[in-house]
């Protein structure tokens, strides 16, 4: 069956999304536009729930930049140097003066969750490859440790929220 035309972004998409985001252990859920993981770009709908913890990570085999909108809700976005101190923090929101952000290959970030949810479109070169798209912060704990919680709000409390 071939592609559709054209794929319609819609509150519809983002309550369906939301609701997987809800039901998922990790809080949050993607929505894929592009057909395969090898397709280039990736595109995709990023929902994720307050309380989501990303562990900081860049993409550098390959090099791959990232772009990052808020259609709906608040994030806090980070970026960090080699040794995990925070270099830029950005509060990103819809409808916001800052509603964005295209991220260089190789540079460290993160994303925090500030309103209940939020929606990202993000787009970032193809192919993915799950085992070699991320390389984890050796200075940040991972998803699902203990200290995550607490290095979460650290984060935030950087951003005042």
């Amino acid at each position: 069956m071939p592609p559709a035309p054209a794929r319609l972004i819609t509150s519809d998409l983002f309550a369906q999304v939301l609701e997987q985001a809800r039901a998922a252990p990790r809080r949050r859920m993607n929505f894929n536009f592009h057909a395969s993981l090898e397709e280039n770009p990736s595109r995709f709908l990023n929902v994720m729930l307050a309380g989501t913890y990303i562990t900081p990570h860049r993409h550098t085999e390959p090099p791959k930049a990232e772009s990052f909108l808020v259609l709906a809700g608040r994030i806090a976005f980070f970026l960090f140097d080699d040794a995990g101190a925070v270099n830029a923090a950005h509060v990103i929101e819809a409808g916001g003066p800052l509603v964005g952000i295209d991220v260089s290959p190789g540079v460290w970030h993160t994303a925090a969750v500030l309103s209940e949810h939020v929606v990202c479109f993000e787009v970032k070169p193809g192919p993915y490859s799950p085992a070699a798209d991320k390389d984890f912060a050796p200075w940040a704990p991972r998803e699902g440790s203990p200290e995550a919680p607490a290095y979460l709000e650290a984060l935030i409390s950087r951003v005042g929220c």
